[in-house]
């Protein structure tokens, strides 16, 4: 049976590197003690470049190798080294590896001295003058250096399954499980396969179900006559599987699937893969995407892998949490993984979380030379094999994003991808239109929209081939960066063009979907982003916090959302004038106070946005029935000086339109009304001015009842809102966080976006 041991604690980390520390005896005392997950180089959180995490690093561990070892396979494990690492073994190269985004393996089988010391020793490439994808132009994003994933150690029988693949074939009603084995049998020991399904509580592995595994379910038994041969072999089997829930966004059901190998002797189960596993049918089709043949609007953001300061080295914790935040939070049903695989943590959080990921090969542009081209294709094939048991992936990017048509590399790419994984399809985000297109799916980053036109182009303009299926990948971001301390007008325009392409997307038929660019600001280089290093493109800033543009995607979740767009204070705006206020929610209505008097409620069925269930909604009415009560005009009056006071409030008093004028016109002339009384009165009932403190409140309403309330009027008190993702922190296969979330707010809960106090922690 094998195990896993984890080597995470305990590292000796320098950032330079020098031959000599490969050594078994190079004293490194000296040598800084890290944790993995670890970065080369803390940063700061902005205005800084890539120069201070670019170097040759070197990571060592030293260990004592267990005598029971003996006899046994022994595997080490990098999940993560960016971006080309030398392991050195006892001071011997044994291998390198050239790609960051992707794990890989070194056999130390013939390598052991059991019951003796061990040196593991990394010599660590983080430049971005490597020969290697994404490298050799300038990068849309910060490539960081680093051990930032774990290590470990897997030791098992020499005659063991060294790989196993999942798929699922035949139809929803009838599904057929397929796996894929690879073996090896140095011995040829005669052994048969023996696979089982556990039906866990949430999916977990038997071993941490606390108890909640039922009774397996055998699958089957089989004979495959490679696998008895001296050496490696391959296999294939399938097996009907019944009584099984498919996994759906909705309810993304796992399984627990247990492949055996098996002593045909002694009945000894010799090796054990568990792989959580769901059963689904993914495929993109002419007119769109289709999840266990139903028809699925793919709504999702893209995502970098990084944080503030500490770049990509984040443990498991941190990267569930911005699943969560994806699928909970912005009530999303995918995400790509830009421009590189992601973590196993993320994916397996999507996995259990019901989130769609597509994920492709590390690349930003450029495509180098027949060096820089083998690699990646290499990229593709160590992507397909590490993470093609995840069933939340559902399309596999084996194009450099957003470069040139080049037929003898993505012919490789695709062939591939394909090879390995026949059960899903390929796609490559490009920036051009009419592309060759070798993938089976055309994957095209649509930034027309402006904020005055369509919010995407139609699949007939942009695909060279109008029958295979088509997913926009990116909209937005750099067409209108924006940051949670820009002007009030600025952000409530960035939500209005997320809430665009949205709508517009959505009433396209054959359009399978959008992701938006993108789901937090990240830092960059110094050719892109703000002049500070960070690309403000993100509905959430760097640490997760929410931009007003996250309320259009939120209203999809099960949370009650009532965004409103406007802190109402005038202000805040050119000339005083609000301009068009907007409502975000997912309630059935909202009501409209001004000083506890009712203005309007308003519904769904207000909103523009035709194509959204919970499209923003323009407030059109400052006034409400306050001219009637207040000052006492009979309702024709009331009505036409309501209708010039809101929309004066909406645009303006310059430019007004020959309908507005009119009812000017009619109310000099029938009522003996003159440009004072207009002032007065709109300074009274609108604008605001001179009079006391103004409250206005948003109540939405569900079922009934009042479930959300918003409040805007001056602040007196300033508070911390502080929102941790948990309150215990559980040291697993390494070291835990906690994120914290502060926003400045007033005593509404109101952000205060202009607050840029510093905040101090100090822990007890």
């Amino acid at each position: 049976m094998r195990t896993r041991y984890e080597l995470n604690d305990g590292w000796k980390f320098s950032d330079f590197f020098d031959e000599a520390m490969t050594a078994p005896d190079f004293d490194d005392q000296a040598m800084k003690t890290v944790r993995l997950p670890h970065t080369v180089r803390e940063t700061p959180f902005d205005y800084f470049d890539e120069s201070i995490y670019q170097m040759v690093s070197c990571y060592r561990k030293r260990f004592t190798v267990p005598e029971e070892w003996k006899g046994k396979k022994v595997v080490l494990t990098f999940e993560g080294a960016a971006h080309e690492a030398t392991v050195y073994w006892n001071g011997e190269a044994v291998t390198t590896h050239s790609c960051g985004y992707t794990s890989f393996t070194v056999d130390l089988t013939d390598r052991l001295n059991y019951g003796e010391d061990a040196v593991i020793a990394v010599r660590l490439d983080s430049r971005e003058s490597l020969n290697i994808p994404p490298f050799g132009f300038v990068i849309d994003y910060m490539t960081y250096g680093g051990l930032y994933r774990g290590v470990s150690i897997e030791v098992s029988d020499r005659t063991r399954l060294a790989d196993v693949f999942l798929r699922t074939e035949g139809t929803p009603v009838a599904p057929r499980l397929v796996t894929e084995i690879e073996t090896e049998n140095p011995d040829g020991r005669n052994v048969f396969v023996r696979q089982l399904l556990l039906e866990t509580s949430s999916g977990e592995s038997p071993e941490e179900a606390e108890g909640s595994v039922l009774t397996p379910r055998l699958l089957g038994t089989f004979y495959p006559d490679a696998i008895k041969r001296a050496g490696n072999a391959k296999a294939e089997f399938r097996c009907d599987v019944s009584h099984i829930r498919l996994w759906d966004v909705d309810r993304p059901d796992l399984y627990m699937i247990r492949t055996e190998l098996l002593d045909a002797a002694s009945l000894e189960v010799v090796d054990r893969v568990d792989i959580r596993y769901g059963f689904r049918f993914a495929e993109f089709r002419t007119d769109g995407f289709y999840l266990n043949d139903k028809k699925l609007r793919i709504v999702g953001l893209d995502r970098h892998q990084s944080y503030p300061y500490v770049g990509y080295a984040m443990p498991a914790s941190a990267q569930e949490t911005d699943a969560a935040i994806l699928k909970n939070e912005l009530g999303l049903n995918a995400v790509r993984t830009s421009h590189y695989p992601n973590a196993h943590s993320f994916i397996g959080a999507c996995d259990r979380l019901g989130l769609l990921v597509f994920t492709e090969i590390p690349g930003w542009q450029h495509i180098g030379d027949d060096a820089w081209k083998a690699q990646a294709v290499r990229n593709v094939e160590e992507m397909v094999r590490e993470y093609r048991n995840h069933p939340s992936i559902i399309l596999w990017g084996v194009r450099i994003n957003e470069s040139q048509d080049d037929d003898a590399l993505y012919a490789k790419t695709n062939e591939t991808a394909h090879r390995l994984d026949p059960s899903r399809q390929t796609g490559g985000v490009r920036f051009l239109k009419k592309s060759h297109l070798l993938e089976d799916v055309y994957t095209y980053n649509d930034f027309v929209h402006n904020g005055t036109n369509a919010g995407c182009e139609p699949k007939k303009n942009v695909t060279s081939d109008v029958s295979k299926p088509y997913l926009i990948t990116e909209y937005n971001g750099h067409m209108f960066p924006t940051k949670t301390f820009d002007d009030e007008e600025h952000r409530r325009d960035h939500l209005l063009r997320h809430a665009r392409v949205l709508n517009d997307v959505a009433g396209e038929e054959d359009i399978a979907g959008s992701f938006g660019w993108v789901f937090a600001d990240y830092n960059t280089h110094r050719d892109f982003g703000s002049g500070d290093r960070i690309c403000y493109h993100g509905v959430l800033d760097m640490f997760r916090n929410a931009k007003p543009a996250a309320s259009v995607y939120a209203v999809r979740g099960k949370e009650n959302v009532l965004e409103v767009s406007s802190s109402m204070d005038i202000g805040e705006h050119p000339a005083s004038n609000r301009g068009v206020v907007w409502i975000v929610t997912n309630a059935d209505s909202v009501r409209m106070y001004k000083n506890d008097r009712l203005l309007k409620e308003y519904f769904p069925k207000d909103s523009p946005y035709k194509n959204l269930a919970h499209g923003p909604i323009a407030v059109d009415d400052l006034v409400g029935d306050a001219l009637i009560e207040g000052e006492h005009f009979k309702p024709a009056q009331a009505a036409a000086v309501k209708d010039l006071m809101n929309y004066s409030a909406l645009y303006g008093w310059d430019k007004l339109p020959p309908k507005i004028m009119a009812k000017a016109a009619k109310c000099m002339a029938l009522y003996h009304m003159t440009m004072a009384d207009a002032v007065r009165l709109y300074n009274k009932y609108v604008g605001d001015w001179g009079g006391s403190a103004t409250v206005y409140r948003f109540d939405a309403v569900k079922d009934g009842k009042v479930v959300k309330t918003v409040r805007k009027c001056p602040f007196t008190k300033v508070f911390l809102e502080v929102r941790p993702d948990r309150t215990d922190l559980v040291e697993r296969e390494t070291y835990d966080v906690a994120s914290l979330r502060i926003r400045a707010v007033d005593e509404n809960g109101n952000l205060l976006p202009y607050f840029n106090e510093p905040v101090s922690v100090i822990p007890e």
